[in-house]
């Protein structure tokens, strides 16, 4: 059964937002409960995935996604409760995906111009490729919309997440 996972509907994560400055950012809840821990001994287990996680701070092949949740990630419905985050102040609609603070050493110098504009629900990287690229091409488009983000860009990334999400591009 699909509903066998008995855990909380919602999962809150902190993530740094503008400024750097940590929020408590909203989704539906994908994973099976404990799965930091499960993340853990699966890394410790298994170098190979290890490096793939800290070369990506994603798997492939998440083995703690229920069958729910990799429904609620191949349609994005996991992020609609980041529509709170939004009426709190602390993301927009569009702008970088607002990142975790292990994940800050990727972006290198990169990072403040990131960190100077509000994270978004999705953004130039999330309608232009997302887990199909490289951690490294996700900064660079992260970095290029902060430094060049419009309202004709902002509404060609709506359009363009729109056409994403309902092919399922680069959704894991």
């Amino acid at each position: 059964m699909i509903f066998k996972d008995k855990g909380p509907i919602f999962y809150t994560h902190t993530r740094l937002g503008k400024n750097g400055e940590h929020f408590k950012m909203y989704k539906f809840r994908s994973m099976v409960v404990g799965a930091d821990e499960i993340l853990k001994r699966y890394l410790d287990e298994n170098e190979e995935i290890r490096k793939e996680f800290e070369e990506n701070y994603k798997l492939k092949d998440d083995p703690r996604i229920t069958k729910l949740g990799n429904f609620l990630r191949k349609t994005s419905i996991d992020e609609i409760p980041q529509i709170l985050n939004i009426l709190k102040g602390d993301m927009t609609l569009i702008g970088p995906r607002p990142i975790v603070d292990d994940e800050v050493k990727k972006f290198g110098n990169k990072i403040r111009i990131v960190h100077s504009v509000k994270p978004g629900i999705t953004g130039y990287w999330a309608a232009n490729g997302r887990s199909d690229t490289t951690y490294e091409q996700r900064v660079d488009m992260e970095a290029f919309y902060a430094e060049h983000y419009s309202l004709k860009m902002d509404v060609k990334i709506f359009l363009k997440t729109i056409s994403s999400v309902l092919k399922k591009e680069g959704a894991i």
